[in-house]
C-alpha cells in the first residue's frame, strides 16, 4: 500500500468515528507543504509535522473532503484535537509519550496504574487518546507533570499527527488496537494537568449487596465488577468505563443481559463512592462507544 493511500484510508477511518481531520506535510514530498507563521517550507527540517491548512478552522469529518485532500499528493493526517467530542460531549485529550513506557512510568511513580486506551505508535513513543469531561479546561501545558513525564499533552486548540501518517524516520503511525476506543481520563491525571488537587469527599458506601443477575451466565461479570470495586481514588471513572465496556461486549454476545450489566456496574460504582448520576454517565458512555463500533 502506498503511504498516501494508507493516510487516506486512516483519515476515512477517523472521520467515520467523528474525529475531525486535516492534511499535514508528508516527508515524501520534495519540500515541506506545511504552513505556519514564521515557517519556511524550503528550509524545513522537521518534516511530516506541519499542517497544510489552518487546522483550528479548517478540518472535516466529511469523507468526500477527505478524498479530495488525501487522493493526490502525499499528505499526513492531522487530528484536530480541540474539535473532537466524545459520545457524551467529552473533550479529546492526547498524551504524547516521547519514549516507550513514558506515561506508564509517570503513572506508576504517582501510585496509579495506566489502563489501556486508544493508542497510536509514533516514531519515538505513542499517542494515548483519552476523553476528558467537557467542563474541564485543558490546554497544552503539563501542569504538575512538568519534569515527571517524558512527553507532551495536546488538548484544546491543538492537533496531533494521526494513524496512517509517515514519520521522518520512516516509521508509520499505527493504531495498536483499532477496536479500542479512548477511555475516560483518570482523575489523578486531570488533577495534575489542571494543577488542581481536589479533596473529594466520597459519598457513603452502600452496605446492601450488589445486584447481580441470577444464573451461571452472571459469572462473566464477576471479575469486571471486582475491577471496579478495587479502584482507588483517582482511577474510579477510568476503571468503571473500562469494565463496563468489556461487560457490554459480553452482553452483545448474548452472555448476559445489558440492563443487568448496567445495574451491576452502577451499583459497584456507588459502593466505591461515585454518585449514581456520575456512574450512569460513565456506564452510558461505555455502552455507546461499543455500540458505535
Amino acid at each position: 500500500m502506498k503511504p498516501w493511500t494508507q493516510a487516506r484510508d486512516s483519515a476515512l477511518w477517523l472521520v467515520e468515528r467523528q474525529f475531525a481531520v486535516s492534511p499535514a506535510d508528508n516527508p515524501l514530498t520534495e519540500r515541506c507543504t506545511g504552513i505556519g507563521r514564521g515557517h519556511d517550507p524550503a528550509a524545513c527540517e522537521d518534516r511530516g509535522k506541519h499542517p497544510c491548512v489552518p487546522f483550528s478552522r479548517v478540518h472535516t469529518t466529511d469523507p468526500k473532503q477527505v478524498q479530495r485532500w488525501f487522493g493526490g499528493e502525499a499528505r499526513n493526517v492531522a487530528v484536530a484535537v480541540g474539535d473532537v467530542r466524545g459520545p457524551a460531549g467529552e473533550r479529546l485529550l492526547v498524551m504524547d509519550s516521547d519514549r516507550v513506557g513514558a506515561i506508564e512510568d509517570t503513572a506508576a511513580a504517582l501510585g496509579h496504574p495506566w489502563l489501556p486506551t486508544m493508542r497510536v505508535n509514533t516514531g519515538k513513543g505513542y499517542h494515548d487518546y483519552l476523553w476528558a469531561p467537557p467542563e474541564v479546561q485543558l490546554g497544552n501545558g503539563l501542569g504538575a507533570l512538568r519534569g515527571k513525564f517524558d512527553g507532551d499533552v495536546r488538548a484544546g486548540n491543538a492537533y496531533v499527527i494521526g494513524p496512517g501518517s509517515l514519520h521522518a524516520s520512516g516509521a508509520v503511525y499505527e493504531l495498536v488496537d483499532p477496536e479500542q476506543p479512548p477511555m475516560a481520563a483518570p482523575e489523578w491525571l486531570l488533577d495534575a494537568l489542571t494543577g488542581c488537587s481536589k479533596q473529594r469527599t466520597p459519598e457513603p458506601v452502600h452496605q446492601r449487596p450488589l445486584r447481580m443477575p441470577a444464573g451461571r451466565k452472571s459469572a462473566v461479570l464477576t471479575g469486571l465488577v471486582k475491577t471496579v470495586l478495587d479502584s482507588r481514588e483517582g482511577e474510579r471513572n477510568s476503571r468503571l468505563y473500562w469494565a463496563a465496556a468489556r461487560a457490554f461486549e459480553h452482553a452483545r454476545q448474548g452472555l448476559v443481559d445489558a440492563r443487568a450489566v448496567a445495574d451491576a456496574m452502577v451499583d459497584a460504582a456507588k459502593h466505591i463512592g461515585l454518585s449514581e448520576a456520575e456512574a450512569r454517565r460513565t456506564v452510558t458512555s461505555a455502552y455507546r462507544s461499543g455500540a458505535a463500533r
